[in-house]
């Protein structure tokens, strides 16, 4: 068998695109995976080489093979045509949308988007002379209503944050870039898709010019590293790497390294994020405590119909809404779990949960569950083990009560 990589990834399934892409063992001695480079100094062969760049790589911030690795692979399985690595999500975001506007501009904003993505368009877009209006996550098509001559970006996030609304994303990229064809000054379609990655949700393919990833979530796998990644379309790829280069805005190697290592099981993983945490939904929304379930994934969710068009499945992240309790019946609950941690982050081994609230920070919508909110993470667990964690926490939430 060969050690170089195969010449086209395209014939070939996710997993085995996953397995394969961003390697090339012969020109690393016959290893399997890509080095870590560490490095801020690059010397060039000769003064005529330095005057005009002439190599690959010119200093530590512009890239390395390891940094390479991971974009390609990253471009290759989101369909982009390119992609550049940031320290986290939230940079990651915020280079996407740092390349999409300009003082004077206004910018279309999610409701259901990522709280610390509000704090950076109101707390440093805004500063800056860019006009952000939050905009109901089901508004679809009639997206283009809210479009101005001004408009240059749209975020989209599905499903949303916390909430999980369902947007449906393509009708959204449509009107945008139909709008903006009318009016000779395009609109940049950027999105979240941190929730279902590209093996769930391919960005590209459904309209979206700009794509965001919060490595740090399933990527990673393990909750041990921060990475975000953001790829783009052709039309939009020049401005988002040059705007990525005046930011120097580069991780750390060992997370790359990381992230690269995490790459090859994803699939594996995430798949199974899914299976379980769609079994965990069911099992929840039959509780007497709960509510409602918020899980694309479940037939009476009112995203429903757009989840089965769009995606190939469902990650392990969902809401549940509690009916009305005291706080300290949740927090009796949730103290007492033995396998569910409470922490801010999703997407690695180990399951989680955390009660939110939206009504402090929406806008456009009102947030109005009827109960506790509550949002879980389901990880590579034994469900029946998670479901008895989580009986003894209902048993915990009704003496409080």
């Amino acid at each position: 068998m060969s050690s170089s990589k195969p010449r086209d990834l395209s014939r070939f399934g996710p997993g085995t695109r996953l397995v394969h892409a961003g390697r090339d063992p012969a020109s690393q001695h016959g290893f399997v995976n890509t080095p870590i480079y560490r490095g801020s100094t690059v010397l060039f062969p000769s003064y005529d080489d330095l005057q005009h760049r002439r190599a690959r790589y010119s200093y530590g911030t512009v890239g390395t093979p390891t940094v390479d690795a991971l974009t390609e692979a990253w471009s290759e399985i989101a369909g982009a045509a390119g992609t550049v690595a940031t320290p986290s999500g939230l940079a990651a975001l915020s280079v996407a949308l740092m390349a999409s506007v300009s003082a004077g501009d206004h910018l279309l904003v999610t409701d259901s988007a990522y709280r610390p993505t509000r704090q950076f368009c109101d707390g440093v877009l805004a500063r800056y002379g860019v006009e952000i209006t939050y905009y109901d996550p089901l508004a679809g098509a009639g997206i283009a209503a809210l479009m101005r001559e001004n408009t240059r970006a749209v975020l989209v996030e599905a499903p949303g944050s916390q909430s999980f609304e369902m947007q449906d994303v393509p009708a959204i990229a449509e009107a945008v870039h139909a709008r903006g064809a009318e009016n000779g000054k395009g609109a940049t379609v950027i999105m979240d898709n941190t929730w279902a990655t590209p093996l769930l949700f391919p960005p590209h393919e459904r309209g979206v010019d700009i794509a965001v990833e919060a490595g740090t979530k399933y990527l990673s796998g393990g909750s041990d590293l921060l990475l975000g990644l953001t790829s783009a379309n052709k039309a939009h790829w020049p401005a988002l790497r040059r705007t990525y280069d005046h930011f120097a805005m580069c991780p750390g190697p060992e997370d790359v390294f990381l992230a690269l290592r995490g790459l090859r099981t994803m699939a594996l993983r995430l798949s199974e994020h899914g299976r379980r945490g769609l079994e965990m939904a069911r099992w929840l929304q039959a509780r007497p405590e709960v509510l409602r379930v918020l899980h694309p994934g479940l037939p009476d969710d009112p995203g429903h119909a757009i989840f089965t068009r769009d995606f190939a499945g469902a990650s392990g992240l969902f809401g549940v809404i509690l009916k009305p309790v005291p706080e300290r019946a949740v927090a009796a609950m949730l103290d007492g779990l033995e396998l569910f941690g409470m922490g801010f982050s999703w997407g690695g081994f180990e399951s989680l949960v955390i009660p939110f609230d939206c009504t402090v920070y929406r806008t456009a919508t009102r947030w109005a569950p009827g109960g506790p909110a509550l949002r879980f993470h389901i990880g590579l667990e034994e469900p029946e083990d998670l479901k008895a964690d989580l009986e003894a926490g209902f048993a915990r939430l009704r003496e409080a009560t």
